[in-house]
């Protein structure tokens, strides 16, 4: 069966993979810093799918930890056919008002971390074949604070990845959903609701799942779940950096 290897997998978008990919038969590795979370849906994907969860605790921005994480990824002997890099936080989008080594370990998780990961996954998966999953956002298409500005790294280099490995058998997949219900925001320390998004903008992880795995499997460097964001996305193309940075403001994705 194959494996896939999951960040940030005890909640929100990392949660709903496994499940999904439990439900198509996948082995899992389940990778976070909640060990609770990660034991009790790792016990519920055993009986409900009757496959193999193996958990890791870790804080990836642990050196140790991610030595770890690092080192499961290139193991050979039990290799990973599919990487989905998840793991991530917000702050809020007032950069000079944030604390700075908050903003470090931002960057550092969404970036470096992803791209060590990646690093690690491409030495086992060339030749032999494999996936990656980026989870990004539509905010990497977007002028915004250093959210935007790592997401924007993540679809640029997995551009970049998936063209220049799939003679390899690799596919490198952005995926860039919009608003999602999860409990990113709540975790930001946000007030529960909508921030003043209307609701036709908010999508659902399931469907941002499914979507993204079925570009994955198509190869595409980029999905962006939905017609309405798609839209969007082509719109920025269009409209000057400061419209866009203004109607950005009004929340986070």
């Amino acid at each position: 069966m194959p494996t896939a290897l999951i960040t940030g997998a005890s909640a929100g978008l990392g949660a709903e993979f496994a499940r999904q990919l439990a439900g198509r038969g996948a082995d899992l590795v389940l990778v976070a810093r909640s060990g609770e979370a990660l034991e009790e849906l790792a016990g519920e994907l055993r009986v409900r799918d009757g496959v193999s969860v193996e958990v890791i605790v870790a804080d990836l921005l642990d050196d140790a930890d991610l030595e770890r994480v690092t080192a499961r990824v290139m193991d050979a002997s039990a290799p990973i056919d599919l990487l989905v890099n998840n793991a991530g936080f917000g702050l809020p989008l007032g950069f000079a008002d944030n604390d700075i080594d908050d903003e470090v370990r931002h960057l550092r998780l969404h970036v470096e971390v992803a791209m060590r990961l990646m690093h690690a996954a491409l030495g086992v998966m060339r030749g032999r074949g494999g996936r990656i999953i980026n989870v990004a956002s539509v905010a990497g298409f977007i002028s915004r604070s250093t959210y935007s500005a790592c997401k924007s790294w993540l679809i640029g280099f997995s551009r970049w990845a998936n063209a220049e490995y799939a003679a390899d058998g690799v596919s490198v997949t952005a995926l860039c959903p919009g608003f999602t219900h999860t409990t990113f925001h709540q975790r930001m320390g946000l007030p529960p609701g909508q921030e003043g998004i209307p609701s036709l903008m908010w999508l659902d992880a399931d469907v941002v799942v499914r979507e993204g795995l079925r570009d994955a499997a198509r190869g595409r460097a980029v999905s962006i779940p939905s017609l309405r964001y798609k839209a969007i996305v082509a719109l920025t193309k269009l409209l000057p950096a400061s419209l866009t940075s203004r109607v950005a403001r009004r929340g986070r994705v």
